[in-house]
């Protein structure tokens, strides 16, 4: 996405969407109680079955580091993103073996090596409790409203808990139209299986991030266990050798994180002129002071990779949206379809009545917002691990005397368990980094906020950001995983004289950050949550669902057709192959970011280079749908979701299929990678299902 181009480009996918009709385009992230079966009837003459919907979500699963993935074997074996993994291979690497240098493959299930820290999650049942949760709202203020709806969203996730056995957890749809109770099967022991080298997997590095033509070997290969042996897995998507052809329906189930299409146009306003620009500003420097690290050696580029590589993947999709939305043709159409639904609603009284104040009252609480925002975001640390663990450890001693009811979501007993395994990982962590990464986000709010500022004054105590960070990171016991386990288990008094200088400054700070999250919450997030919800209903009343809900990171299917597209006077082919991988290397003289791992080198006179190795359709996605299966009319694999195209980046807020593209690596591409370049036919025999020898 790193180009000069970008800004043409992106305003040209904008002035493209304003001329064309939406009724067309392959728009949506379908829930699935609400699948798009009138849509797919009209325009391709498929009717996906119950039978088929319950198997697509079943194969499906949710990777909690952030991602999608699916299952594609009966013994456990799940696919998704190398980049989604990354963090995993990560925590798995030592000074001696850098997994997203190397890659990695376990030809045995006995050399799989276990992830500290992963849990997946399969969406088993979803039950709509709206009519309970609004009616637990019912005739009181918003303040009392938010209490209300937060009490009851936690007494329906404790019963189903109790009652199943499940995970299980609220969703919000429709900024409060409709709550779902999903409930989700939960994999905690994960296990790699296969990672190539990071060189492959996202080649071309980040001046290619958000482009196309792609060649990017983007996939891992993990598996569930369960019991200590693989699990046995009755839904899982079958390979496709070939994949698919140009023109053809797909689908891509996934977990989408959020956008704002539904927004009103209040919070775009905001998002414009506030919370992008801050985004932006926050992640810019911390960029700069991670490179500033790498430099200093070897091993310090290898810790800070994972993160640099998330850092700038969010730069990258942030300026995609906020030049989305600085194009007044953006805002326009955002603006003209909120006054459609405006106007609809003041031509019945009584919808006026119930819901016509909605917009007015956003408008007032988004102009007072950006302050106490501001505030609110630089009163925390970012960042560091080590503080994020004394945090959730001294915030532990607190929530556990309240009634679950009232308790912060990740304590409630629906999440505990979630919780505590986190909190338990044995990840490594790296002191060096810790101390590098607490200096700068104390550097950060004491530039922000000023020393006179109370987070400043409590954090720093009129000491530099170096020194506190410097004390805090060499004198704690938190590296050690037994002794989190020892705190949690002695209880509020043990935390609270434990000495540790990380919990000791997380339990100066955290009522600081509880009034500020507090304020935010009584005076601006339930007057949001109010106004939205009216404005919700009067989408409904209006519209019915004919419109899928924002994302949420939560399940959706959304479908589209493999096609290449037209940028200026040339075309981009739908499909690229290996001998494009190959020439593209070459023609930088096989220099970083476009250089070949040596084995993919040594391999290529193995290949058939004319096979396919990355693909477009344009199937409705967004961040969160990394590792997204891409499947046919059979629900068999044909692909792998890893990017979107620039113009994509606007889907955030708008949706076209005329220039904007999912990306995914091809089946056949994969296959071909995995017996020719990596030896690894046990694995590509367990994809196409062919039996053991």
């Amino acid at each position: 996405m790193r180009t000069r181009l970008l800004f043409l480009i992106a305003a040209l996918a904008i002035v493209s969407y304003v001329s064309t009709s939406v009724s067309s385009a392959d728009e949506g992230m379908w829930t699935f109680d609400n699948p798009p079966l009138k849509q797919l009837k009209e325009k391709y003459n498929f009717e996906p079955t119950k039978e088929w919907l319950d198997h697509v979500r079943l194969s499906s699963v949710r990777l909690n580091d952030g991602g999608s993935g699916s299952f594609v074997s009966s013994d456990g074996l799940i696919m998704t993103n190398h980049h989604v993994a990354s963090g995993q291979l990560a925590k798995l690497s030592t000074p001696e073996r850098d997994l997203l240098k190397t890659g990695f493959y376990a030809k045995t299930q006995q050399e799989e090596l276990r992830c500290p820290d992963l849990e997946v999650n399969v969406l088993v049942s979803l039950e709509n409790v709206t009519e309970r949760i609004q009616n637990a709202t019912k005739g009181v203020d918003e303040k009392k409203a938010e209490e209300l709806r937060s009490a009851e969203i936690a007494k329906i996730e404790k019963e189903s808990t109790e009652q199943t056995g499940l995970r299980s957890n609220v969703i919000t749809l429709y900024q409060g139209g409709e709550y779902w109770l999903y409930r989700f099967k939960k994999y905690t022991d994960i296990r790699l299986v296969f990672a190539p080298e990071q060189d492959i997997a996202f080649f071309g590095g980040d001046p290619d991030n958000f482009t196309y033509p792609r060649f990017n070997l983007d996939v891992t290969f993990l598996r569930a266990y369960e019991d200590g042996k693989p699990a046995k897995t009755e839904h899982y998507f079958r390979w496709s050798c070939n994949g698919p052809s140009e023109g053809e329906l797909v689908f891509v189930s996934g977990n989408p994180g959020s956008t704002d299409r539904l927004q009103p146009f209040a919070q775009l306003v905001f998002e414009k002129e506030f919370s992008n620009p801050l985004s932006l500003q926050v992640l810019r420097r911390l960029r700069e002071k991670l490179m500033e690290f790498s430099n200093r050696g070897a091993e310090q580029k290898r810790i800070a990779k994972d993160l640099l590589f998330s850092v700038e993947n969010s730069l990258k999709a942030i300026n995609g949206h906020q030049e989305g939305l600085s194009d007044p043709k953006v805002m326009a159409k955002k603006k003209a379809d909120e006054d459609e639904l405006r106007k609809k609603v003041s031509e019945r009284a009584d919808l006026q009545k119930l819901y016509g104040d909605a917009w007015s009252s956003l408008d007032v609480i988004y102009q007072k917002l950006p302050e106490v925002s501001k505030r609110a975001a630089y009163s925390r640390i970012r960042f560091s691990r080590l503080f994020s663990i004394a945090t959730d450890i001294a915030r532990y001693a607190t929530e556990l005397k309240k009634p679950n009811t009232e308790r912060l979501p990740q304590y409630r007993d629906s999440n505990l368990e979630s919780f505590k395994f986190r909190l338990l990982s044995p990840a490594p962590i790296y002191k060096d980094f810790e101390e590098f990464l607490l200096t700068h986000s104390l550097e950060e709010s004491l530039e922000a906020l000023g020393k006179d500022d109370e987070f400043v004054q409590t954090a720093l105590g009129g000491r530099k950001p170096s020194e506190v960070a410097r004390e805090a990171v060499a004198n704690t016991k938190l590296m050690d995983v037994d002794y989190r386990k020892k705190l949690l288990e002695e209880g509020a008094e043990a935390i609270q004289k434990s000495g540790d200088p990380m919990i000791e400054l997380a339990l100066r700070l955290d009522p600081i950050s509880r009034k500020l999250q507090n304020l935010l919450k009584d005076e601006y997030e339930s007057k949001i949550t109010a106004a939205t919800e009216k404005i919700a209903k009067a989408r409904f009343a209006v519209y019915g669902k004919s419109i899928p809900p924002d994302a949420t990171f939560s399940l959706r299917l959304s479908y589209g057709t493999v096609k290449g597209y037209e940028i200026g006077s040339t075309y981009v082919p739908y499909k690229t192959t290996f001998y494009g991988l190959y020439d593209r290397a070459a023609s930088f003289d096989n220099k970083p970011p476009y250089n070949l791992p040596e084995r993919v080198i040594a391999r290529k006179t193995a290949l058939d280079l004319s096979t396919p190795f990355n693909f477009v359709c344009t199937a409705d996605i967004i961040g969160g749908n990394s590792g997204s299966p891409v499947i046919n009319k059979n629900a068999e694999i044909v692909g792998l979701i890893f990017d979107g195209n620039i113009q994509s980046l606007l889907w955030n807020y708008l949706y076209s299929d005329e220039k904007g593209r999912a990306v995914a690596v091809h089946s056949a591409g994969i296959i071909e990678a995995l017996r020719k370049i990596y030896d690894a036919d046990a694995l590509a025999d367990e994809l196409q299902g062919r039996q053991k020898e």
